[in-house]
């Protein structure tokens, strides 16, 4: 078998650096995403069962607060339909700290 120069050999390990570069690059994409599932379930699980969590006056006031500031794209908003909709029983971020906001 004839020995590869170092010039082959450094190309192959340049491959293989880049393979090795692209696979952490997928690794640290999925890790993101889980961290931002599994805060996003825990708000949701808050929201759904946990009505006395608050945030600034609530955490669902909070969120119809934000929501809109930072979903940038008409098909994300439609994900949050449901929420960005004031609720009649929730206090308005505006009416928090002025004795109006139910707690």
């Amino acid at each position: 078998m004839a020995r590869k120069s170092i010039s082959e050999r450094l190309a192959q390990l340049e491959a293989q650096r880049k393979t090795l570069q692209i696979r952490l690059g997928k690794q640290e994409r999925a890790i993101d995403t889980r961290r931002k599932v599994l805060i996003g379930a825990l708000v949701l699980h808050r929201l759904e069962n946990d009505r006395d969590v608050h945030i600034g006056g609530g955490l669902a006031a909070w969120l119809r607060s934000e929501l809109p500031k930072f979903l940038t794209r008409d098909g994300d908003r439609d994900l949050f339909d449901d929420l960005l909709k004031p609720q009649a029983n929730e206090p308005s971020i505006s009416n928090v700290g002025n004795g109006s906001a139910a707690s």
